[in-house]
């Protein structure tokens, strides 16, 4: 064990910097940069059952510190997923990925929950329960503890490898959402997915982007992920995996101290393709400043 591993979920890390999903594709496009092998892990790009084209353009609009996004979670189902993407990620990442599954029902969290989770390569499913639940009248799987236990409970009946719950922060009450993941058998908590914002353009008055609203990332929303990584991660006794802002070092230390086991980073990868692999070369200059030894002694540290 070195100075940066962690263990997440049963499964080691080298380190805990973790590139997010819809930051970092497959993975094969980032290893064509540097080696990708240097991460902890990463999420790959959210799947769902079925193909899905996404939302219309424009999908994103520039803000102060960050950006909103709308696309749409576009990727090729799972299928294609499994035969076609998997293959050319395995040529260039040889440790356990993550795998982001959204869904739009119940049953469809667990087909595609249950595919993946057969695969090898796969060690995590980090299953996004912040995607419309069409068959309820289009309330958020993720604004509602009942929902998102329900499943959490589905996917844990097929699958065995660690579930952790990704959580919507457009919430008056994450921490009881969180609890109600780990009562229903989640392995894991992931969060903050994008708060919900939108941009106006000034000269035609029409929203920038064409879903009106998106998802706000990016270093401005990092210290209400902070504070809502706190809250869950002094809730529960199951992993948390933290985001939302991070763009640096100093700020993966400051997620662990809060409570998280591992930090993912996903605005910055648009910004600087290389901000994970440069994070990790940054941390034991940081540890060294802070007096860390190791930073597994550091998680939930926060006095």
């Amino acid at each position: 064990m070195g100075r940066l591993s962690v263990n997440l979920c049963g499964i080691p890390l080298e380190n805990p910097v973790i590139p997010a999903s819809g930051t970092f594709g497959y993975g094969y496009e980032y290893a064509e940069l540097y080696d990708i092998n240097c991460l902890g892990t990463f999420s790959f790009k959210g799947t769902t059952k079925e193909p899905r084209f996404g939302n219309p353009t424009p999908r994103i609009a520039e803000c102060t510190s960050g950006m909103i996004n709308a696309v749409g979670l576009q990727n090729p189902g799972v299928e294609k997923v499994i035969s076609e993407e998997l293959p050319k990620l395995k040529t260039c990442f040889h440790k356990p990925v993550m795998a982001n599954i959204s869904g739009f029902g119940v049953e469809e969290y667990a087909y595609t929950c249950e595919k993946l989770d057969k695969e090898e390569q796969v060690g995590w499913l980090e299953v996004n329960v912040s995607c419309p639940n069409v068959h309820g009248g289009g309330m958020s799987f993720g604004t509602d503890p009942k929902a998102a236990a329900e499943v959490t409970a589905a996917v844990k009946k097929v699958t065995t490898k660690p579930v952790i719950v990704k959580l919507s922060p457009n919430v008056t009450d994450i921490v009881s959402i969180a609890k109600a993941c780990e009562d229903a058998g989640a392995d894991g908590i992931s969060l903050i997915n994008t708060m919900l914002g939108m941009r106006i353009d000034l000269r035609t008055r029409k929203p920038i982007i064409a879903n009106k609203m998106g998802g706000f990332s990016g270093s401005a929303i990092f210290p209400v992920a902070v504070r809502m990584v706190y809250q869950v991660a002094n809730a529960v006794k199951i992993p948390v995996v933290g985001m939302g802002g991070v763009s640096c070092a100093e700020d993966v230390i400051e997620m662990m101290l809060a409570g998280a086991t591992a930090v993912e980073v996903g605005a910055a990868n648009l910004v600087n393709p290389y901000i994970c692999k440069e994070i990790i070369e940054q941390l034991p200059a940081v540890m060294d400043k802070y007096r860390i030894n190791t930073l597994s002694e550091i998680i939930g540290g926060v006095k």
